[in-house]
């Protein structure tokens, strides 16, 4: 199983423990991991390499915001990245208990990546017509992407598990 982590995180994985499929053919990626998993899952399928199951959970899916709020999250990145990246730890986990996360060195050109990614529907379609068992997990209270589009635009081409009472973390209490 490969594990893609999200913005500014690692070793987040064990928040999903209960979801993932652990087989050496799984691919899963969390938030702006997904954007990963997705890139290396179209890469070993050029390669020939087996993938069986593609799992996105809380996929970033920001391609229904507009440029005025894209422009304002990269300018409070920029200003002051600490309290961003604190601010947005603490909406992923809203309206529940934040729990411990570790964190790496990001940057602004990987905020930006996140910020204006194209799910292209096609390429999803073109992974399932190569017998990729695409999942999608989604947190009813999620506040960091729009959740309910992202709903109606996998579900052409993926199993969706909606969790009402998750956060992004896909936590509930």
């Amino acid at each position: 199983m490969v594990f893609s982590s999200g913005f500014s995180l690692k070793k987040e994985q064990i928040f999903f423990e209960e979801y993932i499929d652990a087989s050496m053919y799984c691919v899963c990626g969390f938030s702006y991991g997904a954007i990963k998993a997705f890139e290396y899952v179209k890469e070993q399928l050029t390669c020939s390499k087996r993938v069986d199951r593609l799992q996105l959970f809380s996929p970033a899916f920001f391609q229904t915001k507009d440029a005025k709020f894209k422009r304002l999250q990269l300018m409070g990145y920029r200003k002051d990245q600490d309290k961003y990246l604190k601010d947005f730890t603490d909406l992923c986990f809203y309206p529940h208990a934040k729990k411990d996360t570790e964190h790496c060195e990001t940057n602004v050109s990987e905020l930006e990546e996140l910020l204006n990614h194209e799910w292209d529907i096609e390429e999803l379609k073109t992974l399932a017509k190569k017998d990729v068992k695409i999942e999608v997990y989604l947190g009813g209270k999620d506040k960091i992407i729009d959740v309910e589009r992202a709903r109606e635009f996998f579900l052409e081409v993926a199993t969706v598990t909606y969790i009402k009472d998750a956060n992004h973390f896909l936590q509930i209490t």
